[in-house]
């Protein structure tokens, strides 16, 4: 199977507040990249919605987010939904990134910034 992705996907322990088509849900982040994101969830939001999604706990996220598939129990891996963001400007995207060094690296804390680059 081609793998088509942009960014870099980490396993995640974050939490989530998905709220879209009139359901609020409040799930696990299975995996998160700068891209978007893979939220567990028995009631995935149809693939096409959009969704404002709440995530990370010391500079908490809000992005938008669209559905690009859903899997329900039984079709084939854990349920849930595969979210892209949408109109995340610098600093938001500066968060996410800093929230996926953190899932990478759960023993070191997140920087503000990269590393600098070697000469």
């Amino acid at each position: 199977m081609l793998e088509n992705r942009k960014f870099l996907r980490v396993p995640s322990r974050l939490r989530c507040w998905c709220e879209g088509e009139n359901i609020t849900v409040y799930a696990r982040i299975g995996n998160l990249s700068e891209g978007g994101l893979f939220l567990r969830t028995s009631t995935p939001l149809i693939e096409g919605s959009k969704a404002l999604l709440r995530f990370g706990s010391e500079s908490p996220v809000e992005a938008q987010a669209r559905v690009v598939w859903a899997r329900l129990e039984g079709q084939g891996g854990p349920p849930g939904m595969g979210l892209v963001f949408e109109g995340v400007d610098a600093d938001r995207l500066d968060t996410i990134r800093r929230l996926v060094q953190a899932e990478t690296h759960p023993n070191r804390p997140a920087t503000s910034s990269p590393p600098p680059q070697q000469p």
